[in-house]
């Protein structure tokens, strides 16, 4: 074993010169708050800003206002609104006036604010309950008894089947011009849909005819703040790909099934839900299934006391091993499989999401509601490395290492690097033996939160800023301190940390480098998809600002 203490002077760079902040490249005051906000991508050129009685859409690449109105002037009827909900694919937000069983739906052209079409037929929406299809540009609408699908510029109902029960999900096209979809029932909408089950179906979305249904195995999720959905649906020549808590398998033409290498998993109980969350969900507590050209990889988590990693034919589903018991493991968020080792991160960091709301009473009577959607990375014990070997599924090695807590683990060729929080190891692939060990401080930012690469480098997010090191030798190449924070984005070469208090700094992957923007508390801040904007949304105001 080899431990490096190596002094790097690029690691005292960042504490030579005062830092950059970024560049503004335009600041709008709106004429109301901002409570909801939504970004739109470069290409797509606006953004919006709404609180529940008007909103502002304005101009990406100057901060002009598109358009600017309150909601009861484009429709009477909408005294404030509880929600609204984008569909940037159909330039088209939905609004809701909620009022206990008279529901108003408004939908507007996002782009010029013109009403679209509204109504009053459809009651207890909410932002899962509605899904846009641009193959048909339509909107599929999941009531209590029925699916509906609707015109999306009129919202002329084209069809219904009472065949689909919950919530449309993710869904693939089909070479004949049909869909294959799978339902769900988020969470908070459990008790609207009587009579639920597992449905994947086939459907012609041009009259609402089920071609085939079968059911799956699990829970189709979708996350609560960034709405990612937690499986995925591919077809391959002649069958259906389901990846959800391992794999399903259907034929295309008829939805029979072909094999299941899946089992039920709910991450119940290994991070607790923070003080007035609405909605919360734990993701990424299992590791997604690995295939290796006709190898498919899954790890079996159906029992919460003993887990396994199985190995199966892609093409047959035949099972052709099981790995010794991976015991009491409640989390084993990274498997990879390089060269002849499948490779388990047990415990470490996950993702977990909420959405939060308070209601504070005042000295004076009166209440404050604040509200915030919260993405953070919660550690979960207990935690190891462990190696199996793919010919057969017998333990390789077992590291000890790891045994009082690690933050994730990252493979790039044949390089396995495994954080503790304090220290960075390379484990060799064959033996578990360590190449290098480096303490993370020689970083100069704190202890490890998470790791990630970058080219030949690992990143490091410290407890203070962020830092890289060489992949092959552990070597500290460069250093960027900055005040606590946490993990915000990352686009390309450029990653944003947010303060507890909403100031941002944009650090320069290559060199750590890095410009800050000094923001109000509670704003809200957007990095474009191409890494080189941010869009900061404070009280009234919406500043532009560069990375670069």
């Amino acid at each position: 074993m080899k431990h490096l203490f190596t002094t790097s002077l690029l690691l005292l760079g960042s504490g030579l010169f005062a830092q950059e902040e970024m560049p503004t490249l335009w600041e709008t005051k709106l004429e109301h708050r901002i409570e909801q906000t939504g970004t739109g991508t470069e290409d797509r050129g606006y953004s919006y800003a709404a609180d529940d009685k008007e909103m502002t859409v304005f101009d990406n690449k100057t901060g002009a206002t598109k358009w600017t109105s309150r909601f009861k002037d484009i429709v009477p009827k909408l005294g404030k609104v509880d929600e609204l909900i984008p569909f940037w694919e159909s330039d088209a937000v939905f609004l809701f006036d909620r009022k206990m069983g008279k529901d108003q739906i408004a939908v507007l052209n996002m782009s010029d604010g013109k009403l679209l079409w509204n109504t009053d037929k459809y009651q207890n929406l909410s932002d899962e309950n509605v899904v846009y299809i641009p193959e048909q540009d339509g909107f599929a609408i999941s009531l209590k008894e029925r699916l509906v699908f609707v015109k999306a510029k009129t919202g002329e109902e084209l069809w219904s089947t009472d065949k689909f029960k919950g919530v449309a999900g993710q869904y693939v096209p089909t070479p004949d011009g049909k869909l294959v979809m799978v339902n769900f029932v988020p969470g908070n909408l459990a008790a609207l849909f009587t009579g639920f089950k597992n449905q994947i179906v086939k459907i012609d979305l041009s009259n609402g005819n089920i071609l085939w249904e079968n059911t799956y195995v699990g829970r189709a999720e979708r996350k609560v703040v960034s709405k990612d959905f937690l499986y995925d649906l591919d077809i391959v020549g002649d069958k259906v790909f389901l990846r959800m808590n391992g794999m399903q398998v259907y034929d295309l033409n008829t939805g029979a099934n072909i094999y299941s290498a899946a089992f039920d998993y709910t991450p119940d109980k290994i991070v607790g839900a923070p003080a007035g969350a609405k909605k919360f969900g734990v993701y990424h507590a299992v590791a997604e299934p690995v295939i290796v050209g006709d190898d498919l990889y899954v790890l079996d988590m159906s029992n919460k006391k003993s887990q396994y990693v199985k190995k199966y034919d892609r093409n047959s589903g035949k099972l052709l091993w099981t790995s010794p018991e991976i015991k009491e493991a409640r989390a084993i968020p990274n498997m990879y499989v390089q060269g002849d080792r499948v490779l388990l991160q047990i415990g470490g960091n996950v993702e977990a999401q909420a959405y939060i709301y308070k209601r504070e009473r005042q000295t004076d009577g009166s209440y404050v509601i604040t509200e915030e959607w919260r993405i953070w990375h919660p550690n979960v014990k207990p935690c190891g490395v462990q190696a199996f070997n793919t010919s057969d599924g017998s333990m390789a090695w077992d590291s000890e290492r790891f045994r009082k807590g690690i933050t994730n683990a990252v493979v790039v060729e044949d390089q396995f690097v495994v954080c503790s929080g304090k220290e960075l190891y390379s484990m060799d692939l064959a033996t578990g033996a360590e190449k290098f060990v480096v303490p993370v401080a020689k970083g100069g930012v704190g202890n490890a939160d998470q790791i990630m690469t970058y080219k030949d480098m690992v990143v490091v997010i410290g407890d203070k800023g962020v830092s890289t090191f060489n992949m092959k030798t552990g070597e500290a190449v460069a250093s960027g301190k900055y005040k606590k924070s946490d993990l915000e984005d990352v686009e390309g070469d450029r990653m944003i940390l947010k303060t507890a208090g909403a100031d941002i700094a944009c650090f320069d992957l290559d060199n750590c480098t890095y410009k800050q923007f000094k923001a109000r508390n509670g704003a809200i801040t957007s990095m474009s998809t191409d890494g080189n904007f941010v869009y900061v949304y404070e009280k009234k105001n919406v500043t532009k600002v560069g990375t670069r």
